[in-house]
């Protein structure tokens, strides 16, 4: 089957993976205004769950409404911390005091994706990883956001595993993938029953 496939995400990570997977694919980012998305659902007391998969789909069905004959991926990435969300932060003020909230205990990371296709959802998804931060100095904070500011500042948490954000932690519960944003061996799983990969 010779599916096209649209990523709506603009986050290289995640097509750095589903490049290194084999795929070929095209990326259209979806624009949609997550915060008053994020704030509509919070205030219905949605879950954490519910909010990254919601986002998925409409980023989906934003591209899927304009590319109707290809498989659209839509993704969202939360990070919950009890009840609590945490968005990317938009200042490095923000970002220390994100990482002073969530050390010394745990919380979790949600990656959602949908597939649309057909003007329909087709397959969806959201990984849960959970994380235990160690219990970081306030200098070491600061320094670790002074330092690593102009990549943090695109994560949830700002911290990144993939770099100097993995000595924050002492105990990582979950796929690998999800960390990055992307439940990807859920969605090649996916896309190889369908057809469109080669068993």
């Amino acid at each position: 089957m010779n599916d096209r496939i649209i990523l709506a995400s603009g986050s290289e990570i995640r097509a750095q993976l589903l490049q290194n997977a084999g795929l070929t694919f095209d990326v259209i980012i979806a624009r949609i205004d997550e915060t008053a998305i994020r704030a509509s659902l919070q205030a219905e007391d949605a879950s954490p769950r519910d909010i990254a998969d919601t986002l998925a789909e409409m980023k989906a069905q934003r591209i899927a409404a304009k590319h109707p004959e290809a498989l659209v991926i839509g993704c969202d990435q939360i990070l919950a911390h009890g009840r609590e969300i945490l968005a990317k932060p938009e200042t490095p003020a923000e970002a220390l005091s994100q990482l002073q909230s969530l050390r010394g205990q745990r919380h979790q990371l949600l990656s959602a994706a949908v597939i649309y296709g057909d003007g329909k959802p087709l397959w969806r998804h959201v990984g849960i990883v959970r994380l235990h931060m160690r219990d970081a100095s306030d200098s070491y904070l600061e320094d670790y956001v002074a330092r690593n500011w102009d990549s943090i500042r695109h994560a949830v948490g700002a911290y990144k595993l993939e770099e100097e954000g993995v000595r924050l932690f002492t105990r990582i519960e979950g796929d690998y993938f999800n960390v990055l944003g992307l439940p990807l061996l859920e969605l090649l799983s996916y896309l190889t029953l369908r057809g469109t990969l080669p068993t």
